[in-house]
This record gives structure tokens, sequence and C-alpha cells, in this order.
């Protein structure tokens, strides 16, 4: 057989050969183009290094070819629509005409030559040829970049607004004397400030002159007749309003009157919602009448207050010794809500209203409700010494806990009882500690008061919750019965400087405790007596005595221009530093119901020489002592 080839074989064998020929010729075809390509971009590119590349507009300004800093002169020196520029602003028949500089529209040059700029550097080297070859060829036109101010366009719209703004005028009620007039309402009228400005900045970017219509709001009053609240202010002025203390007795304070030119200064005239629309309520002015019942309310006001007494130990029953305050406030809202609406009813004498509360504790109650049957604790302190003014102290202070009840379970504080200790209140002025320094204050020797209520509840077992040591030790509260000093009392003291400083125990038993206080100037005693219900509790307790012993520092000598040449007073005394822990177990049928300790420490006091200017001696020396001229 023999092999032969047709002629569409040998063709495909030929095109098979040539193919590949062709692609190469295509791709090289191509890299050459985009090497000429890239070659003529890099040359244009180097021609326009630092320039705006030719073809770049801004507003019909020919930016070509120009560096940024000089495209932004050309900018601001032809570009000239922010003071040209026309933008008419209508209200009707009345129109105002502003420049767009004047509404805070400025050209920002800088920014858009900076824009013009990048034209032609942005993307891959085909997209800069594209946009330099588009630009050349076409032109390439950017839209300036502006700043707008927008305080002035808020200022010129501001101004505008002070002649189309009207005030709404509701038909009211005005009282001339005790005339009732009632006047006519008017349609208000608000230019919308920043629905304006937002219609004005979308002119402005236009950057074409134009006329907009201001944004204006009307708002029609709410009431157009007020004859019906006119007739009832009328009612309200035809006579005196009379205030009057309910159930009133002769001593009861009160009435209170005031006369219709008064209430006519207090008419109050409100719009209020109804199922039948708006309306004006009348009535007295809330705020003023308010002002004046609470001013009023001070004067009226009763604190209640639980019955006071002593148990009689022969009787074992309680004697009144100040009898029960039932507690009374003024309820201004309801009597304000009284006389707002028997105004309206024509009552023209009308009761004030109260909040009553009743005491826990009536002249009535018994030793055997509370149960009180016995005395429970009681302690007896000693003030050998004291000045006049501090006895005086020891005596007001205690009185305000003479007779006090303390419910099961509650916690006593001192300071609250106490209340505000001033010249007020029937204090006078003592020696008290401040700082590092004794004193001159008002209510020195109350803490006589609270060392031996802080002693009556320590040996009575009762829980102290709150309790502070003086700073230093005071021989008043080391004293036993015939005036010598008994340091084992060293670390019972208690201070009392409220809100600061409080002295707090608890009644943890089932049963009221009823305190007592007696004193006795003549024999310088003061004795707290408790009375309750023993639970079988006893109390044992140790002291670890003055530790730590540190002696005073030497003494202190001051000028005080007060005194006279020579003399010399001392204002503070010597007292030993120590450390002192009290502890304390408290058993019940042999079980410890709890245990606790009190931990003390007393700085060492240093006394304290006031002397007149010029004294000899003063201050003293190893040599001279404390000798003066005299």
């Amino acid at each position: 057989m023999s092999n032969y080839a047709t002629p569409s074989t040998t063709y495909n064998n030929r095109l098979i050969l040539i193919i590949p020929q062709i692609i190469v010729a295509l791709i090289g075809g191509l890299v050459i183009f985009a090497l000429l390509t890239g070659a003529l971009v890099f040359v244009y590119s180097s021609q326009y290094t630092d320039q705006i590349y030719p073809g770049v507009w801004v507003a019909g300004i020919d930016l070509s070819g120009l560096e940024p800093a000089e495209a932004a002169v050309r900018l601001a020196d032809h570009f000239d629509y922010p003071q040209s520029g026309k933008i008419i602003l209508r209200d009707g028949e009345q129109v105002w005409l502003a420049s767009p500089s004047q509404l805070g529209f400025k050209l920002d040059p800088v920014a858009t030559a900076l824009a013009a700029y990048t034209i032609g550097r942005q993307g891959n080297p085909v997209n800069k040829g594209w946009q330099q070859f588009e630009a050349w060829y076409y032109g390439t036109t950017l839209t300036p970049q502006y700043i707008l101010d927008e305080s002035a366009t808020q200022s010129f719209l501001s101004s505008i607004a002070e002649s189309t703004d009207k005030p709404v005028i509701e038909a009211s009620l005005s009282v001339e004397g005790v005339n009732v007039i009632a006047n006519p309402g008017q349609v208000g009228r608000t230019l919308e400030i920043v629905a304006t400005r937002d219609i004005l900045v979308e002119q402005l970017q236009t950057m074409q002159d134009g006329e907009i219509d201001l944004v204006i709001t009307e708002t029609p009053p709410d009431i157009l007749d007020a004859s019906r609240p006119a007739d009832t202010a009328k009612k309200i002025l035809s006579e005196p309003l009379t205030l009057t203390f309910p159930d009133a007795q002769e001593s009861a304070p009160g009435p209170w009157k005031f006369e219709p030119d008064f209430l006519a200064g207090m008419l109050s005239i409100e719009k209020v919602t109804t199922p039948d629309g708006i309306s004006y309520q009348v009535g007295l002015n809330a705020e003023i009448l308010r002002v004046y019942l609470e001013n009023l309310a001070p004067e009226l006001a009763q604190t209640k207050q639980n019955a006071r007494f002593i148990f009689n130990d022969d009787t074992r029953q309680l004697e009144v010794i100040q009898p029960a305050v039932v507690g009374r406030s003024l309820d201004v809202d309801a009597t304000l809500t009284s006389i707002q609406q028997r105004l309206l009813d024509g009552v023209h004498t009308i009761p004030l209203e109260f909040t009553i509360s009743p005491p826990e504790i009536t002249d009535q109650t018994t030793a055997e409700e509370l149960g009180i049957t016995e005395l429970v604790s009681a302690y007896t302190s000693y003030f050998y010494g004291s000045s006049a003014a501090r006895i005086q102290n020891i005596q007001t202070a205690s009185a305000q806990f003479h007779g006090i009840l303390i419910p099961p379970g509650a916690s006593f504080s001192m300071g609250e009882t106490l209340g505000d200790v001033s010249l007020d209140n029937g204090y006078a002025e003592a020696l008290i500690i401040f700082g590092d320094r004794t004193i001159e204050g008002v209510g020195g020797g109350v803490c006589q008061v609270s060392t031996t209520l802080f002693r009556t509840a320590f040996f009575g077992g009762y829980p102290i919750n709150e309790r502070y040591s003086h700073a230093y030790r005071v021989y008043y509260y080391e004293l036993r019965a015939d005036g010598s000093v008994n340091t084992e009392l060293a670390g019972l003291d208690a201070t009392v400087y409220f809100p600061i400083v409080d002295f707090k125990f608890s009644n943890d038993t089932p049963y009221w405790l009823l305190m007592e206080t007696y004193v006795n100037p003549d024999a310088r005693t003061l004795t707290w007596k408790f009375y309750s219900t023993s639970d079988g509790r006893t109390v044992d307790w140790q002291t670890t005595g003055l530790q730590n012993v540190v002696e005073p520092p030497e003494p202190l000598y001051e000028e005080n221009p007060e005194l006279a040449k020579g003399e010399v007073k001392q204002v503070d005394w010597a007292v030993e530093g120590a450390d002192v822990s009290v502890s304390r177990t408290v058993t019940r049928n042999g079980e410890a119901l709890y245990a606790d300790t009190f931990h003390t420490h007393y700085m060492p006091w240093r006394a304290v020489y006031e002397y007149g200017p010029g004294t000899k001696g003063m201050p003293p020396d190893k040599d001279n002592g404390n000798e003066d001229e005299e």
C-alpha cells in the first residue's frame, strides 16, 4: 500500500507549525507596545513632575502646567463666585439678597489645587497614563472644594429671623386690680433655621445663583375664647380666702386671711388638655402658695415623742415625767389640692390638711407592757474639781437622756439624742480637747456624760457598737468616791463629738430599756440607771492596767498679748501617755454570750503656760526657770 498526504492534511500540519510563531510575535508586539507606552508615560510624567497635567480645569479656570501653590493663587484670584454670586432668600413678599461669602461659603484654593494635582497620579501606571491622556485629549473638570462656616450661615439666618418670627399669643387673662380681662391670641411664626440652612447649603454647592424659600412654621394659638376661665377667676377674687386650723380651739394658731387684691397677685392661668380640647385652668399659683405653706409648716409641725417615764422602785410602775406628743406635719400637697378644688366650688374658708403621727409609747403605756420590772444596771461617776460651767454642761447633757426608752433590738446613738451642743441650747464654755490642745469650748463636760453611759452599758453587759477614747487621760474619769485616782478605770472613757464621733450600744434583750440620769452638783456625782428585765446575764472584766507608760514632753511656754507683763498662766496640764486594754466577757446561765476588748492609746500630754509680753525669764531656760520681774 502506498502512503500519501491529502491537501487538507498538509494544510493543517503547516498551520500547527505556524501558530506558535504567531503567538510569539503577538507577545513580542504587546511587550514592545507596553514598553513604548510606559516609556511615553514616563517621559510625559517627567515633564510635569511638580506640575498639574495639561487639561485639568476647575470652574472654567485652566490649571495646566501649574505647580499646586501657583494653582492655589490662580484659583484665589479668578474664582469669584463667593463674592459675586447672588442668593435670594424669600418669605412671601419679603426678600433678602446675600452673596455666598456672606453666608459663610468660601473657596478652599489649597485643597482644590491639591485635588487637581492628583489627576494622573493615582493607581497603577496604566491608570495614571489613561488619566493623563483623558485630561490631555478630553479635558478634566473638577468641582472646587469649599469651606462652609456654619456659624456665619446661622448668624445670617438668625438676623432674618428677627424680622420673620412672631410669638404665639394665646388668648389670655390679665388682672388689673381685681378686674379680670380676656385678651385675644395671635398666630406664631418661626423661621426653621436648621431646615432653611440645609436647603441653602444644597444651593451653594451648585455654585450657581439661585433663590430659595425660607422654611417658616406657623403655629396657631390653642385657645381663642377665654370667657369661661375669666368667669372662674372672677369667682376666686370675689371674697377673701381664709385658711384655718382643723378643729381649731381657742389656743390653736391662725386663721390666715388673704384679701382679694393679694389673691389677684397669686392668680394662675394654665393650659390643660381635657377631653374637650385645650383650655385654661384657673386657680392660685401653686408655687407661690407652696412657698407660703412650706414657710408656715415649721411653726405648725410637731415631732412625735414617746412619753418619758421614771420607774418607781416602790410601786414598780412607770410615772410620766414628760407626756407623749402626737406628731403632726402640714401636708402641703393635700392642702394645695384642697384649696384649689374648694375655691372652684366657691368655698373661701378652707381648713389646712395635716399628716398625723401617733407616738409608739403613750402616757397610758405600762411597765408590764414594756417588760420593765427592775434596775438592771447603774453607774456613778465623779467630777470633783469641775468648774461651774462644766457642771452646767453635765446637767444640760444628762437631762436629754432622762426618761428615754430604747426598744428591744434597737441600737442607741447618744449623739442623735444629745442634739446640738450650743450656747442656744443651754451649754456653757468649758475646757475641751481640740487637736493637740485643751482649750475653752462650748460643751466641755459632755464627755462625763458619755463616759458614764459607756460604763453603765459596759457593766450591764450590753453590746457596744461604737466607742472612742479621749486623746489623753482625763483624771475626772479615774476618780473614786473619795476623790482618789483609780487607774483601773483607765480605758473606760468615751468621747462624743457628733456627728463625727458617737457612742452607740444595743439593747439586745426582748424588753424595753428605760434610762434615768441623776446629777448631784453638791456631791459632784452623775448616776446613770438602766431599768428593764434581767435575762440573767453577768459581766466579768479585766484590765491590763497602764502599759508602755511615756513621760509627758517638756512644758511649752507661749506669749499671750492679752496677759499683763509678769503674768504667767497654766492652760494645759501634763499627763503620762500609756496603753491599756480592757476585756469583758458576758455570760448567761454559764454560757458565754460574747466577749470584747477595748484597746486605748493615750498620748503623753505636756503642760502649757502662757505669759504676758516682756515677762522676765520667758521662755524659761535651765538657769532662770519660771521667774518674772514681779
